[in-house]
């Protein structure tokens, strides 16, 4: 018999572990699993993904923060129709949930989908996030199972006192069908962005948030920019108005608006990737494994990361590692890898190769699988 799997997430946005989720959900097996994803909020652009590949969705329809009363009917209405045999959380206000839910569907394997390594969760999220959080480390010895995408994430949560026994680590997975080396995707957008042929175009992809220090990435753009005349900066994703707002006024202050390029949300993430030249990931805290470094690698891309989360490994001897919150570090690393571009030290095939061979969706979903039905024996 199919084991009946509900997936609980806020919400279907364009996000990493959104997306890791329908990655999984849909590369799940359908003769073992039959599962539906339930979300908090609705509009999101993934919802259309998840019934493409037939998935059922079911969307709570939550009316904000302090809609609670008929958030959680509706939630435990939906849970007792379908009587799964697992929940699995994604993220910290799901996995709270599916945690208090255990004393309410004792038959139910209770499972916690943990992303990034939260070491200044205050400064990052808030005093609500930082809450949450200690609540939800006091509840997770309620669950059957806890995955983290990283053993940075499962280093920390074990420290903050989730239990280790429980606790295993699942590689997010990047796919390589997807997210593969194109040309004309890359002429296409370069075309689109005014990028000449000779320029060097380097991208931080990412939403514009505190942790992944936009700050950070404009100010070595700065720097490099004193050196070099063909090089050109582009930051892709979506962030809150006032944020958003403060970084393009950074780049004025800085003298760069030229230079770079704000290109807002895209769905063509794989032409974008291809696009550029040098991939950035400039965090200074709070990652696990980050989709966008697999992705990049996946397309061919160099990229330069910061020693946050998993980072480094995935990268591994095919990248360069530099110190978070470190602007001088960082440009001098996109200094040296347009270097070793303009020799030809890197290859494309060897990059993608290393996420083939490491970090594949079908690794996720194998992994995966075993550790549900794992639990359900």
């Amino acid at each position: 018999m199919n084991k009946k799997v509900v997936f609980l997430i806020r919400d279907l946005n364009y996000a990493g572990a959104q997306r890791q989720l329908v990655t999984l959900v849909t590369g799940l097996d359908r003769q073992k699993f039959d599962v539906t994803v339930l979300y908090f909020y609705p509009d999101g652009p993934l919802e259309k993904d998840l019934r493409d590949s037939n998935i059922k969705t079911i969307c709570l329809d939550k009316g904000g923060r302090w809609d609670l009363f008929k958030f959680m009917q509706s939630l435990r209405q939906h849970l007792n129709r379908i009587q799964p045999h697992i929940l699995h959380g994604y993220l910290g206000e799901a996995n709270l949930l599916v945690a208090l839910l255990k004393p309410f569907y004792p038959a139910t394997k209770m499972v916690l989908g943990l992303r990034g390594s939260y070491e200044d969760i205050f400064k990052t999220y808030g005093w609500l996030s930082v809450l949450l959080f200690q609540i939800e480390r006091f509840t997770a010895r309620l669950a059957d199972l806890i995955i983290v995408n990283s053993y940075a994430g499962k280093d920390y949560h074990v420290r903050a006192g989730y239990p280790a026994a429980k606790t295993i680590v699942i590689h997010n997975g990047i796919d390589t069908e997807k997210f593969k080396i194109d040309s004309e995707a890359r002429a296409r957008v370069r075309s689109e962005w005014r990028i000449k042929d000779d320029e060097i175009l380097i991208g931080l992809v990412s939403r514009l948030y505190l942790m992944k220090d936009h700050p950070n990435f404009l100010k070595a753009a700065a720097l490099g920019c004193q050196k070099r005349q063909n090089i050109r900066f582009v930051c892709v994703g979506i962030g809150p108005e006032d944020y958003t707002q403060e970084l393009q006024q950074l780049t004025e202050e800085l003298g760069i608006v030229q230079k770079v390029i704000w290109a807002g949300a895209r769905s063509d993430m794989p032409a974008v990737q291809n696009a550029i030249d040098i991939a950035v990931s400039a965090s200074a805290n709070g990652e696990g494994f980050s989709n966008v470094i697999g992705e990049a690698m996946a397309c061919g891309t160099p990229c330069i990361v910061t020693d946050v989360g998993d980072s480094a490994s995935i990268v591994g001897e095919l990248g360069i590692v530099v110190p978070p919150k470190d602007p001088e570090a960082l440009s001098s690393a996109i200094d040296t890898l347009v270097d070793r571009l303009g020799n030809n030290q890197y290859k494309s095939e060897q990059i993608r190769q290393r996420i083939v061979d490491n970090f594949s969706v079908s690794q996720l979903v194998t992994k995966t699988e075993k550790a549900l039905l794992g639990i359900c024996s």
